[in-house]
């Protein structure tokens, strides 16, 4: 509990304690004399409770909502909960019901702290990913070792992390090698390895070595930064269903205000029963506290944004949560969100005679001085570190290939034009990627196909997605043949190829007239062309670990460790959160349509006004607690909300 949570504690105890002792403590006679307050009438005498003990306790639990009323009612805010409260409570004491006029303003508390530590348990959830802000960063400067701010820090500095310390900048390793645990970015327990040349990025924890990195961006652009800055500004934007409370309340309150004085004055007016109706009345006006939704429905987003930041899924507001859930369409690029982005060797077709490894080693060190990364996969797939003396006299032929002398003899290693152009006698390749072909003094080695390779869990995530109802399609700038591989790989419904980004929208558009009214569209991409799409689509959806700045500030939601199978997850969340919103909603209404009838009847008292409440607000509270523990569930669940 939180110094403030622990202060009201204290006054709910002892409040409470007063008010039992009140209760207990036999009453008090005056054998002359009217009282100002009685609870009976005992002959001739008039018994009175021991009333400063009441007003004791009422004023130790109450202080704060009288204040906050009066302070409200000078800024022109009249008709809030904390008015209803201090009218109800204050006109059951001046009726003589004293002990429900404490219990009222007590359990009213018991509610309001609850929430406090409903909502604290919520940020907590929350300040576990803004726990990856750093303190400090220890900069290497002339020589020695200084701990500075991280918004101190240039880049092309050289940064020193030790083990147990947080990564307090993105930057690039230059020395050592370690484990770094990426729970707070991903949602992934388990650790990832980094050496020499490997990218960090802020908010990790180094775990084993010492590493040294040199900073590629400042503090205010780095990965950390822009996540915390994303987390907190999600709660400004509300879903549908949070401004539909907001405004309910708004008229609502008002609104019972006017029932309950009519309540009390017009059949009073009638009966003559002035006490009975304005005893009703007051009940009313407990009962019609909206407490339990203005609080539980704000709380069920704010939870569902706080347990999907802790799987590594950053949603931007509560309006994003509840288009998830009604997302029937899921329009995905290629490079990068269902494949790697990076290309391999992913075929060896060698002529008659040729070793695969003579294939793919003529292949690399014809390509050992090229910077493209045609020419750095087949550096990879070679592996090692290949003698440049064994390479002379490079040409680059634009839009062919290259030419090369390896150990003195000419190898040739391009497209299809530079084997015609050179009159080589080749073989076409129907592998599916980028294909270079390999001849050495005019005899054809053979060729080496070159793919982007599929994320291992984007089959998954597409199964995920088709099992829950939803359509999937592609939209990419590759070509005909490697989406139509791809999306046949992946089991796509449909896709659509060789785009430029205008034609990417244009394609969204014509997707976006095919849904639904009250369907939603998502977009998932990473690259900077993405970000049109990504800001046109009803829900734009970025991978956060190696997408672009442009594409994380278009989207809506980022994928911190690029898994498409998050996508699934995310929108399970979204359905689980909008179920216990609609829950909260049906219960809260439902119960206090029916205490409302009864107040208005007579055939309740100030305790079941209590519980319709307080006792609600609690109830829905816990109900919105559930999203603080959320896990996608095992199950399918159709597309829609």
């Amino acid at each position: 509990m939180t110094r403030k949570q622990k202060k009201t504690l204290i006054r709910i105890l002892v409040a409470a304690a007063l008010l039992v002792a009140a209760a207990l403590l036999p009453p008090i006679r005056t054998p002359f004399g009217i009282p100002l307050l009685t609870s009976r009438l005992d002959g001739d005498m008039f018994a009175v409770s021991p009333i400063w003990l009441y007003f004791a306790a009422y004023f130790t639990i109450g202080w704060d909502i009288l204040w906050k009323a009066v302070r409200n009612i000078g800024h022109g805010q009249v008709f809030d909960e904390n008015f209803l409260m201090c009218v109800a409570t204050i006109g059951a004491f001046i009726l003589g019901e004293t002990s429900e006029a404490v219990g009222v303003m007590l359990f009213y508390q018991v509610g309001e702290l609850f929430q406090s530590v409903a909502v604290g348990k919520s940020r907590r959830s929350i300040a576990q990913l803004m726990d990856i802000r750093p303190d400090v960063a220890n900069v290497e400067r002339d020589g020695q070792l200084l701990e500075v701010d991280p918004d101190e820090v240039s880049v092309g500095e050289v940064i020193v992390i030790r083990p147990g310390e947080k990564v307090p900048l993105d930057g690039v390793v230059i020395e050592g090698a370690s484990a770094l645990n990426t729970a707070a970015l991903t949602g992934e327990s388990a650790p990832r390895d980094v050496a020499v040349g490997g990218e960090l990025l802020s908010g990790c924890v180094n775990i084993t070595g010492l590493l040294k990195a040199r900073v590629t961006k400042e503090f205010g652009q780095s990965t950390v930064a822009k996540i915390l800055d994303l987390v907190e500004n999600a709660a400004s934007k509300k879903a549908k269903a949070e401004n539909f409370i907001t405004r309910f309340a708004k008229y609502y309150t008002p609104c019972v205000v006017f029932a309950a004085l009519a309540l009390a004055v017009i059949p009073s007016l009638i009966t003559g029963e002035w006490g009975v109706w304005i005893h009703r009345a007051l009940t009313f006006l407990v009962i019609s506290c909206p407490c339990a939704l203005v609080i539980s429905i704000p709380l069920s987003f704010f939870g569902g944004i706080g347990g999907a930041s802790a799987q590594g899924i950053l949603v931007k507001g509560g309006n994003y949560l509840e288009l998830l859930a009604k997302t029937e369409t899921v329009v995905f690029d290629k490079t990068g969100t269902l494949t790697q982005g990076v290309f391999q060797v992913s075929a060896l077709n060698s002529a008659p005679g040729v070793a695969e490894v003579e294939l793919l080693e003529a292949a690399a060190l014809a390509e050992r001085h090229s910077s493209h990364p045609i020419a750095q996969s087949l550096r990879r797939a070679l592996g090692g570190e290949a003698d440049p003396g064994r390479v002379t006299d490079v040409e680059e032929i634009p839009g062919h290939g290259v030419s090369a002398l390896v150990d003195g003899r000419r190898v040739l290693a391009g497209n299809e034009k530079l084997m015609v152009r050179e009159g080589v006698a080749f073989r076409p390749c129907k592998d599916v990627g980028t294909v270079v072909h390999v001849a050495r003094e005019g005899a054809y080695l053979g060729c080496v196909v070159i793919a982007d390779q599929i994320k291992d869990t984007a089959p998954a995530a597409v199964r995920a997605l088709k099992a829950r109802g939803i359509r999937t399609v592609m939209l990419t700038g590759d070509s005909g043949a490697v989406g139509r591989a791809v999306a046949e790989k992946l089991g796509l419904d449909e896709v659509h190829a060789q785009l430029l980004p205008a034609d990417k929208v244009n394609r969204l558009e014509e997707l976006l007239r095919r849904k639904s009214a009250k369907g939603a569209l998502a977009y998932v991409g990473d690259g900077v062309n993405d970000a049109p799409v990504l800001s046109r689509a009803d829900v734009g959806i970025a991978m956060g670990a190696m997408g672009s700045d442009a594409a994380i500030e278009a989207a809506d939601v980022v994928l911190m460790d690029d898994d498409p199978a998050k996508l699934a997850k995310a929108m399970d969340i979204a359905h689980r959160c909008l179920r216990i919103v609609k829950e909260n909603i049906v219960f809260a209404l439902g119960v206090k349509a029916l205490f409302l009838i009864l107040g208005a009847l007579g055939r309740t008292s100030m305790w079941g006004a209590v519980f319709a409440d307080v006792g609600v607000a609690v109830i829905a509270i816990l109900n919105a607690t559930r999203m603080l523990k959320t896990k996608a569930s095992d199950g399918p669940r159709a597309g829609g909300a």
